[in-house]
């Protein structure tokens, strides 16, 4: 079931003020986010429209899952981060979703937890592409 005003389900303009889509895998999306003030930051949505890890079966939350982590490996490859930090908010956007935050050591927010949208580096489409490249060729 797709959510008429949820930005994941509907895509399009909605999600384009966000995010970038880069991959489309069996159980999710994979996009750039477009605050990009730490380097290779994704989201990973579920493509399924539920609110919370509970609303999936207990297959469909382990695929997701792996899904997750093969991101992630696929970012270490493509981006060498010291660390990916995870968050699952969706207090506004009720369709589960994780960022997926790259940090480097000295870099931006190392140490403490991301902002969620600080605004301080938006990038274009054309450099999302870019960066949705690097990460198909890590995957």
């Amino acid at each position: 079931m797709k959510d008429q005003n949820c930005a994941y389900c509907m895509q399009g303009e909605l999600v384009a003020t966000f995010g970038y889509l880069a991959i489309e895998m069996e159980n999710s999306l994979v996009f750039i986010f477009k605050e990009q003030s730490n380097p290779g930051r994704v989201i990973v949505a579920h493509k399924k429209h539920v609110s919370e890890l509970i609303d999936l079966t207990d297959e469909e939350r382990n695929d997701y899952f792996a899904e997750i982590a093969k991101v992630a490996g696929a970012m270490h490859k493509a981006f060498s981060p010291n660390k990916i930090n995870y968050g699952a908010y969706g207090d506004t956007g009720h369709h589960l979703h994780f960022h997926l935050v790259p940090k480097y050591e000295g870099g931006s927010e190392w140490g403490g937890t991301f902002t969620m949208n600080s605004g301080k580096v938006m990038i274009d489409d054309e450099t999302c592409e870019e960066l949705a490249k690097k990460l198909r060729e890590a995957m």
